[in-house]
């Protein structure tokens, strides 16, 4: 029998040894000795005398990171698997089937095959749900199912899969995997060019001037570097990029931390490639950390246009620290600030609401500042950009369907239903989105709205159970009258989720590669910032 153990006994014991070990021995070593004994004694106790066989390595890899989560969601301990799923997640590669693989509930689910690697040549497609690998049946496999896919190169994995209710199996020869930084850079017109910057791996800055100087040569003079949907990395990264386009010594981010140690100021290095060209950096609520790093220095040393959504708001910084036995505690030291002096941490994990989750900051609360031409920017909730585009913002009920894959699986279903042959015959229409929500009429997900909140909260009152049956029933009918209204939002919120649903169709369709060639010509936002790069008044009128 595997337990584990509640939180509420080995949590507070927990947290009292990584004090030690942050605190420096300060004031309340006693208490933090105490603190160690007390677990000591506990988990020595627990393992001997416990009615059942204990797994003591599980046990204290569960409470470590729950006592955990009580803190910021990127300060995490990592076991040695976890340790090296980190180090090929920022080294960029890794051996295995070349896929972007899911896990939800008791499924595993391909969300992405990599175009000419071991997945794709063995005709894996998006959506697929793998069942088995190997002899290991995935629902019955409580640890990090994804990890058996990886191994040696040329080693064999079988598969057993589901796609579209059919069973199937494939074989698979396992390969040295590259995950480019830049999958994908091309020209927007004759004078434009566009870089596709998706993560920020020990390739990033590399790979981005690669392609600069690819696209200068072919006469490019004004570029779009897209962060969009990019969720950060290396910090070291960030910087090298933004020095692509500022000269050397410029500073692009101080962290300050209560370790003095850990207080930095990052200074850009190395003689820019171009420090003329127009930039318009794109960005939306899914860029975070590394890619605010980058939008937030160029906006504030005025040397390119931010374009899109307000940015995620990330503005802590993480550095692992070696523990014993080859794990390691990924612990955030810092919160760092751009040039001009702001932090864009949009939530405060130190102060929660009763329900126990962070409390955003309120735009009222956020201060104000400038840039080096004297335009006020602020702080708090992320990259506010220059230019909004509206379809790029995402409303609480496109959140719900793209977390809950309502809109993967749709996808999943029209791409066997509707072929193309090509990305320039690829179309999604107004027939097509009312298909969609018919699929979400009969797809259960968990969205509720703040109406619904506040009538289940009024429903929990005791003076309703007071008034009778009768003022309780017509509130169940409100809440079902609410429960239909949230079908018929989903008009609202068309343009944002028709981009969303478009971007998931040409991932399976045509890959990344389509998706990015798509856009070029037939994405908003790319075409916004083609005509703004365009007319030199209107770019240098935004950045004075």
């Amino acid at each position: 029998m595997k337990m584990t153990l509640s939180k509420r006994v080995i949590v507070p014991v927990l947290a009292a040894t990584f004090l030690l070990v942050g605190s420096g021995f300060k004031s309340d070593f006693f208490e933090i000795a105490k603190q160690i004994e007390i677990f000591t004694t506990l988990f020595k106790e627990l393992n001997m005398n416990y009615v059942d066989d204990t797994n003591p390595a599980e046990l204290m890899d569960t409470a470590i990171k729950e006592m955990l989560d009580d803190l910021d969601p990127y300060t995490r301990y990592m076991n040695e698997q976890d340790v090296e799923e980190y180090k090929i997640r920022n080294a960029g590669e890794y051996s295995g089937i070349g896929a972007s693989v899911r896990r939800y509930k008791d499924r595993l689910v391909i969300v992405e095959p990599y175009k000419d690697y071991p997945a794709d040549k063995a005709g894996l497609k998006a959506g697929d749900e793998i069942i088995k690998i190997g002899d290991i049946v995935v629902e019955d496999f409580k640890d990090d199912t994804s990890e058996l896919l990886k191994g040696a190169v040329g080693s064999t994995v079988k598969i057993t899969y589901k796609r579209q209710g059919k069973t199937r199996e494939t074989s698979l020869v396992r390969d040295e995997i590259e995950v480019d930084a830049v999958p994908f850079y091309g020209k927007i017109d004759d004078k434009t060019g566009y870089i596709a910057l998706v993560k920020f791996n020990s390739k990033a800055s590399k790979q981005t001037k690669e392609a600069l100087e690819d696209l200068k040569s072919q006469g490019v003079e004004r570029l779009v570097l897209d962060l969009r949907s990019n969720p950060g990395g290396l910090l070291n990264e960030s910087i090298n990029i933004v020095n692509l386009f500022v000269p050397k010594g410029e500073v692009i981010v101080t962290t300050k931390s209560k370790v003095k140690k850990f207080n930095r100021v990052y200074k850009t290095k190395k003689d820019p490639i171009d420090t003329k060209i127009p930039l318009v950096v794109l960005v939306n609520g899914s860029s975070a950390s590394a890619s605010e790093i980058v939008s937030g220095a160029l906006q504030d040393l005025d040397r390119a246009v931010i374009m899109g959504a307000r940015s995620f708001g990330k503005g802590l910084v993480q550095r692992p620290k070696k523990l014993t036995y080859g794990t390691q505690l990924k612990v955030t030291i810092s919160r760092y600030y751009t040039p001009s002096g702001r932090c864009i941490q949009a939530l405060d994990y130190w102060n929660r609401d009763q329900k126990g989750k962070a409390i955003r900051t309120s735009e009222k609360d956020y201060n104000e500042f400038k840039t080096r031409r004297g335009r006020r920017v602020y702080d708090g909730g992320g990259i506010m950009p220059d230019v909004e585009v509206a379809n790029l913002k995402h409303g609480s009920l496109t959140k719900a369907l793209i977390a809950n894959n309502v809109i993967f699986d749709f996808a999943t279903d029209f791409y066997y239903d509707k072929p193309f042959d090509d990305v320039d015959s690829f179309k999604f229409t107004d027939k097509d989105f009312e298909r969609f929500k018919e699929f979400v009429k009969n797809h259960e997900f968990d969205y509720e709205t703040k109406t619904e909140k506040m009538i289940k909260e009024a429903m929990e009152n005791e003076e309703v159970e007071e008034l009778g049956p009768k003022i309780k029933a017509e509130f169940n009918e409100l809440l079902a009258n609410v429960d239909q209204a949230k079908l018929a939002s989903l008009d609202s919120y068309k343009d944002e989720i028709m981009v969303e649903l478009k971007n998931q169709l040409l991932r399976h369709y045509f890959y990344r590669e389509g998706l990015f060639k798509y856009n070029l010509t037939n994405d908003e936002a790319v075409t916004n910032a083609t005509k703004i790069l365009a007319n030199p008044k209107q770019y240098n009128g935004i950045l004075k």
